[in-house]
């Protein structure tokens, strides 16, 4: 199991957000669509009928969330306090233009830095742009998670998987 930017990809299987756990909410990329998980929200999703898919409400990294999350482990696991894991919200928008909110919860405990947000965002659009887009992407993303071994890889390497995964080689301009 690895996080790169606002994906979990557990051996063949790709999240956005953590991988949910029980009956915790969360969302699933399958080569077929968006299916949601977890015990308050259901739906899929084919591609074909995905327009849009974005998301909102992300940690992104700042000195002043980095010093808080520490606060707040210190507060939840030495004075027990609430046991409430920081979510995003994933928008899956339809050819109608109808828009459905699901809930993911975020896998990096401080937030995720600015560049792994900004490409992570590219990535999902990407896979909205039709079916060779989408199984190319997905299938590099499943192949990658069946072949990791170790957790997580470091900053240098997941921007440089994002960027792959997303079709862009060199630089990242910041949109």
């Amino acid at each position: 199991m690895a996080m790169v930017g606002l994906f979990w990809i557990a051996e063949g299987d790709v999240y956005v957000g953590a991988k949910p756990v029980g009956l915790a909410p969360g969302v699933r990329l399958t080569t077929e669509g968006v299916l949601a998980l977890g015990d308050k929200q259901t739906g899929m999703w084919p591609w074909e009928d995905v327009h849009a898919l974005t998301i909102d409400d992300v940690p992104v990294k700042t000195l002043k969330r980095h010093v808080g999350a520490a606060v707040d482990m210190v507060l939840t696991v030495g004075l027990g306090g609430g046991d409430e894991a920081p979510t995003m919200t994933v928008r899956v928008t339809d050819a109608t233009g109808t828009e459905t909110e699901l809930t993911a919860y975020t896998a990096a405990a401080v937030g995720y830095s600015r560049t792994e947000y900004d490409l992570s965002r590219t990535l999902l659009s990407r896979l909205t742009e039709g079916a060779g887009s989408l199984l190319t992407t997905l299938t590099a993303m499943s192949d990658w998670g069946r072949r990791r071994e170790g957790g997580s890889p470091r900053a240098g390497e997941r921007e440089a998987l994002l960027r792959e995964w997303a079709g862009r080689s060199g630089a990242f301009e910041e949109s």
